[in-house]
């Protein structure tokens, strides 16, 4: 079985944690998925599937073809858990189909909120190397289905705010340090001026379990794909920049606090018999920072996001061959982080 993206390693920028570009389109030839019957929708995805069935031929990947309607509740949350696809196609009633890529890397989403939605997902930065990927199968896509495009506005698609590109470019950071400042708030909002989106992955209100912030444009109109890579990239790389700055201050300061905080984060994850997702997320949070500051050690570059991603819910549930309550699936999240946690050196 092929290794998953998210279990890839890419220590080059420790603090950036995943970059993924999005792109939506529609077929000329079918108004959008909104106001399709389903029986016009079973049309459109078999014509879809039938065109784009050489796919593995062309960049060679191997990938699987399903309706979501095909699998339950629980797997299609687990896809949401991995970035698959986002939580309105999760719950999705109406038919739509889905190719994606052994490791989850690539995906095409047939009939979901546009016609086509094409991602590409990777480890660390990479935007510009997704964009190019990006551009190669959007014109494979597109030499096999005309797109409805209009001189004036750009690519049409479904919600007014993709109109243009129809690019969604995104990066996921780990700022424990900064995110802790007096100022990080101002910052986001100075960040949101030059046209970026800031915004916490887990948890509510003020709190963001496991410090990810994720990062994308606002519009996409008005804007080519290459002035949004560099947008992105730009905010991305000045957030990584401070946070690796503040690091550093941290550890020159409070070493042995530093120390202290990723060791205790390490023992309880190493013999907890219960955690709820909240203090998982939090301990794995100083373990990715240990990791990627040097106060922690491990045989080899070691990726911790695999392991957020892994005790949540549904993904934990997947494991299991009964269904898990809460405190269940507390104790399923201790047995395993524990099992998976790497060996320090």
């Amino acid at each position: 079985m092929a290794m998953k993206w998210y279990e890839k390693a890419d220590p080059e920028r420790p603090e950036i944690v995943s970059s993924r570009v999005r792109l939506a389109r529609n077929w000329d030839e079918y108004v959008f998925p909104g106001k399709l019957s389903d029986r016009d929708s079973e049309e459109m995805i078999r014509r879809l599937e039938l065109g784009l069935s050489h796919i593995s031929e062309f960049d060679g990947r191997q990938y699987e073809c399903f309706r979501l309607k095909e699998i339950d509740e629980l797997q299609r949350k687990a896809l949401w858990e991995r970035r698959v696809f986002n939580s309105t196609i999760a719950g999705k009633k109406t038919p739509t189909g889905l190719i994606l890529s052994e490791d989850e890397d690539t995906g095409i989403l047939l009939n979901g909120s546009d016609h086509i939605r094409l991602q590409m997902i990777s480890t660390g930065f990479h935007l510009n190397e997704l964009w190019k990927r990006m551009d190669q199968r959007v014109d494979y896509v597109n030499e096999r289905f005309s797109y409805a495009f209009d001189d004036k506005y750009g690519y049409l698609t479904a919600f007014p705010t993709n109109v243009g590109t129809g690019m969604r470019a995104t990066v996921v950071l780990h700022l424990p340090t900064l995110s802790m400042g007096k100022k990080f708030n101002g910052l986001v909002n100075e960040m949101s001026r030059f046209g970026a989106t800031i915004k916490g992955m887990y948890g509510e209100g003020n709190e963001n379990y496991g410090a990810l912030y994720e990062v994308a444009n606002q519009r996409t109109l008005g804007l080519s794909e290459k002035e949004i890579i560099d947008l992105v990239s730009k905010v991305a790389i000045q957030l990584a920049a401070q946070e690796e700055q503040v690091r550093k201050l941290a550890l020159e300061k409070h070493r042995l606090e530093r120390e202290d905080e990723a060791y205790k984060s390490y023992g309880i994850l190493k013999y907890s018999r219960k955690l709820t997702a909240k203090d998982a997320m939090s301990l794995l949070s100083q373990i990715m920072l240990g990791i990627s500051t040097g106060v922690l050690k491990t045989e080899k570059p070691y990726q911790v996001y695999r392991l957020m991603l892994g005790v949540q819910s549904a993904n934990l549930q997947k494991r299991s061959d009964r269904p898990l309550g809460k405190s269940d699936l507390d104790r399923a999240r201790a047995d395993y982080l524990r099992s998976e946690l790497p060996e320090l050196v």
